[in-house]
This record gives structure tokens, C-alpha cells and sequence, in this order.
């Protein structure tokens, strides 16, 4: 069957494994609304596993940082984050290592704050609190935004929160702004309770970076270039269909459709490709300012923490 014709009889859930099925896990952690959804929800992955023996088991987190701790732990094969979480997830010896990146989405992320807010650029943001989850892409995107605007990381209070509850905390005046990702994002300005004081342009890649364990990756390197090759294919279904694709995330997620429009409208993560010298450059020079600022606890060599599987064209 045809991966668009799988992608359109499916209902929502169906890209799960039966955990009858016969064959070993292949574990994959997987966040709302990022390009692995798609692939969960397409099934089109599960039948692949099998031909190496492998039953597929998705295991949803709200953020990469959770996510990267639960491969730490042994109980992921598989997952995908921001641009921050993995830096953080090295430098505490976590084994794992990048496979692949995203294309860009800097529109993704975004500063935002109540609508009825006097805060209306970054250098109001002085003396406020911020909540966002600590170590991950939204961290970056506030050092970024602060600096770049002539304020230090110590002249704001970060509140270190998971989305939801920085959602709240936001419409309840507890914090004063808050740092976040779609569909957390789009989800928070259709409601018509969150404006943006600043968004990614100019500060952030958005990028997603997709990660193994390490010892999956010696392992098993022939499931991490198919697992690549079947996300590939299903992003290249997706460019084309906007509007099943919008339909499907929205049932997929529980956001409503609204916001999955308004996310979908903006990103870019669509292409796929490998860990290149600029990319870990990129990694480098945040990882690198992270420990000028005493929030890693020592230098990283992001390039010892990538590996290049080739993958792409048919399995």
C-alpha cells in the first residue's frame, strides 16, 4: 500500500504496536506535534521493524530533557529533541549519539506573555520571571533573547516549568513570561491569552536533532538508517498534503485544529539530513556559552557524540 493511502485510512493511535506482536522493542521516544507523530501515526514504520525482528513501541514525553533521561535510563532506542537537551544530556555522560537533524523552524519558538501585558519588547523583560523547561530549546531561545538585547541571564528569574504548567502559570500572573515551542505555542495565542514579545528569527534554529543510544547505534546501525529512510519518506508525504496532515496531528495531539493550522503554517522541519560540520558548530558554540555560564558543568566535544549512518532512497 501506497505510504499517502496508509496515511489516509489511518484513525488516530494506529501507528502503535500490538505488545503481543512477536520481535524484540524497538523504543522510540517521541514528543507532540514533531515530525515523529507523523511517522507514529502513519503506521508505516511498524512494518518495516518487523522485517528486522522488531515490534515498535512509542513512548510520548512533553519535552526532550525527560526524553534524553529516559534513554539514559535504558528504556529508549530512539528520540528526537531541541537544540539544548542533548547538549545538557552529554556533558552528564548520557550515551548517546545524533544520527540526524531537521531542516530550520525559528518561527516555532517564541517568547510570549499574557495579552493584556505591558511587557512589548525583550529589554522589558528585565526583572521578570520567565518560565520555560530548563535545558531545553526554549532555555537557549531566553539566554539568546537576553543577550542579544543588552541583558544578562542573571537579570531575569527563570521559573523552571513543563509546558502545561507554564501555561497556567502565565494566565494565572505567576510568571510574567514564558519560553515555548508549538504546538504549545499556537495553542496558547489561538485561545487569544498569549503575545509574542519576541520569536525565534534571529536567535534560534528551531531545528529538531534525532539521536540514538549508543550502544543501539553500534548495534543495530541497519534499523537506525531505516527508521531514518521511513521518517524521510513520510515528511515528503507530508509537504504535499497540508491539509491531512493537519487533520491527522490535530487527532493525534488533542490540540485543536486551530492551533495545529497556525503551528503547521510556520514550520519547516520537513527536510531531513545528516549531522554536518556547520550543525555541530552550531551545537558547539551553545554548548560552549553554557558553560561560560555555569549552566553545563564542563566543555563537551559535540563531535564526539555524532554518528553518520547514511540513509535515504529505498529499503
Amino acid at each position: 500500500m501506497a505510504l499517502g493511502a496508509i496515511l489516509v485510512a489511518l484513525p488516530a493511535g494506529c501507528g502503535s504496536s500490538d505488545p503481543s506482536a512477536d520481535g524484540d522493542a524497538l523504543r522510540i521516544g517521541y514528543q507532540k506535534w514533531g515530525t515523529y507523530s507523523l511517522l507514529k501515526a502513519s503506521g508505516a514504520l511498524e512494518p518495516k521493524a518487523r522485517e528486522y525482528g522488531l515490534r515498535v513501541e512509542w513512548v510520548e514525553f512533553p519535552a526532550g530533557p525527560p526524553l534524553l533521561e529516559a534513554l539514559n535510563a535504558g528504556s529508549l532506542d530512539l528520540g528526537h529533541a531541541g537544540d539544548s537537551p542533548p547538549l545538557f544530556a552529554q556533558a552528564a555522560g548520557v550515551p548517546f549519539v545524533y544520527v540526524a537533524a531537521s531542516s530550520p523552524s525559528p518561527e516555532s519558538s517564541a517568547i510570549v506573555v499574557r495579552a493584556d501585558s505591558a511587557l512589548r519588547e525583550p529589554r522589558d523583560l528585565k526583572g521578570k520571571r520567565i518560565g520555560f523547561v530548563k535545558g531545553s530549546s526554549a532555555h537557549t531561545m531566553v539566554v539568546r533573547v537576553l543577550e542579544r538585547n543588552g541583558l544578562a541571564v542573571g537579570d531575569v528569574t527563570p521559573v523552571y516549568l513543563a509546558p502545561a504548567d507554564a501555561r497556567a502559570a502565565l494566565e494565572g500572573g505567576s510568571i510574567d513570561a514564558w519560553s515555548i515551542w508549538d504546538p504549545y505555542l499556537a495553542a496558547a495565542e489561538v485561545a487569544g491569552g498569549a503575545r509574542r514579545v519576541a520569536d525565534g528569527r534571529g536567535y534560534v534554529t528551531g531545528r529538531e536533532y534525532y539521536f540514538a543510544s549508543k550502544a543501539f547505534a553500534e548495534k543495530r546501525p541497519e534499523v537506525v538508517r531505516a527508521f531514518l529512510t521511513e521518517l524521510t519518506r513520510v515528511k515528503d508525504w507530508a509537504k504535499e498534503r497540508p491539509g491531512e496532515v493537519n487533520r491527522m496531528l490535530a487527532d493525534q495531539t488533542g490540540i485543536a485544529l486551530g492551533a495545529i493550522e497556525k503551528a503547521e503554517s510556520r514550520r519547516n522541519r520537513y527536510d531531513t539530513g545528516p549531522i554536518t560540520d556547520a550543525l555541530v558548530a552550531e551545537q558547539q558554540t551553545i554548548a560552549d556559552r553554557y558553560v561560560q555560564l555555569g549552566l553545563l558543568p564542563h566543555k563537551i566535544d559535540v563531535r564526539a557524540a555524532v554518528v553518520i549512518i547514511p540513509f535515504g532512497g529505498k529499503e
